[in-house]
């Protein structure tokens, strides 16, 4: 009888947890076995679990890959009961694209499940750096969420700037343009579909975050060279999935905005507060979420990057 009780348990906790992610993440089937798990594009909050960005599941004979891992333990799960609803797999691979927190502060529960985490090197090395200070920082806006969440990185993380992949069958390619949002960001191209999961490259519907840790130039240069890829289908970092003019009107443009913008001002030496004042009026741009809290401050950040010349 408390067999039975316990097993009854159990399979509430696996339903309770299916349902928090139908509610959380929108899956999208992009591709035949391929989908995009579709989050909000709001702040983290307890009620997301911070997965407030997009994932991917690639279903194959030999098993289910992940891209992104999410920004806990718990996150971790609920990415985990959306692969096995999907799927009907268990995770074997979890790649991860970039080091925000809710890219890859779930590998250590998917590890503990058996699962290879796979990330460029380049990737690795930033996640070393900030991931204690990001779990940190989650702390205060998910509170208990965090409990048993740990920062663990690939344990053979994969050296250069391509790395071909196949998994039943699946042909992917984990590739590596420039540092965009963050230091080692990545994106995945599946050829077979002309299908990139772009990671924080791409931003559609809300407005990108150019943070102390972005480089917009490169980020610019990066963008070009995903669109070189020529994807006929773009699950984005942050967004609805998308084709490329979608991307370039969202993400694209408004890089270039910031980036030609901030050139011309620190080429004159007009200093930062002229840059910020002079670019931000941005109409074109103003109908993405989230304009009026970061589009002052990626210009700033933008400015003091590119006249630090780092």
């Amino acid at each position: 009888m408390i067999k039975g009780l316990l097993s009854a348990v159990a399979g509430l906790m696996i339903l309770g947890a299916a349902v928090g992610a139908e509610s959380i993440l929108k899956a999208e089937k992009v591709g035949e076995g391929v989908f995009a798990l579709v989050g909000p594009t709001g702040p983290r909050l307890p009620e997301n679990f911070g997965l407030n960005a997009n994932y991917g599941v690639i279903d194959t004979a030999q098993g289910a890959i992940l891209i992104d891992s999410g920004a806990s333990k718990e996150a971790a799960q609920l990415l985990e009961s959306e692969v096995k609803r999907l799927t009907g797999k268990p995770v074997r691979w979890v790649i991860n694209t970039g080091s925000q927190d809710h890219r890859w502060l779930g590998n250590a529960y998917f590890q503990s499940q058996g699962a290879e985490v796979i990330a460029l090197e380049k990737t690795v090395v930033t996640q070393q750096r900030l991931g204690r200070g990001q779990i940190e920082s989650l702390q205060t806006a998910l509170g208990r969420q965090m409990t048993g969440t740990s920062p663990q990185v690939s344990t053979k993380p994969i050296s250069g700037s391509l790395a071909r992949l196949s998994l039943g069958g699946r042909l992917l390619e984990l590739r590596y343009f420039a540092d965009t949002h963050f230091p080692g960001d990545a994106v995945v191209w599946l050829p077979t579909e002309h299908l990139v999961f772009s990671g924080d490259h791409i931003y559609v519907d809300r407005i990108l975050g150019i943070l102390p840790e972005s480089n917009a130039v490169t980020w610019l240069s990066a963008f070009e060279q995903t669109m070189q890829l020529s994807p006929k289908t773009i699950v984005p970092g942050h967004g609805a999935v998308c084709d490329a003019s979608k991307a370039r009107r969202d993400a694209g443009d408004y890089l270039s905005f910031v980036v030609t913008g901030v050139k011309r001002f620190a080429d004159d030496m007009a200093g930062v507060d002229a840059a910020v004042k002079a670019l931000a009026d941005a109409p074109q741009f103003r109908h993405l979420a989230n304009f009026d809290d970061l589009h002052r401050g990626n210009v700033s950040r933008a400015y003091l990057r590119l006249e630090s010349g780092e």
